[in-house]
């Protein structure tokens, strides 16, 4: 199974973190794709650049070993994608998050996130 990973997800995985559902968990280390979209990957940029996201390794690093070590593959932002987002009701707010939403309904991807406010959408979303 093909799955988006959302960027909590993918930081509390690498992280080992406690906040990841057994589910979640189970699901991440099964022999299913991880993919990361590169909303994620920008969304990360710009919190270490403003201090709220801290890491042992500079960033390029972190996310290069971590996408290696973990099997991640990125998925790109495409025109149909960003041609969803404007169509999106706003029960979101968060810009990084509805490119998410709209990535996982144009490629039939399931989410994997604790986030329930993606329920309002018409996507699957996995905890």
């Amino acid at each position: 199974m093909r799955l988006l990973l959302d960027t909590q997800t993918f930081l509390w995985f690498v992280s080992d973190g406690p906040r990841l559902s057994r589910y979640s968990r189970a699901l991440l280390e099964d022999d299913n794709e991880l993919l990361l979209s590169i909303a994620t990957l920008w969304e990360m940029a710009i919190k270490v650049s403003l201090g709220k996201l801290g890491a042992a390794l500079p960033y390029e690093v972190f996310v290069t070993q971590q996408l290696t070590l973990n099997s991640i593959q990125i998925l790109s932002i495409q025109v149909a994608h960003l041609a969803v987002v404007s169509t999106l009701a706003f029960h979101h707010r968060d810009p990084f998050d509805r490119l998410l939403i709209a990535q996982s309904m144009v490629e039939h991807l399931p989410i994997v996130s604790s986030d329930s406010t993606f329920d309002a959408y018409p996507v699957q979303r996995l905890w």
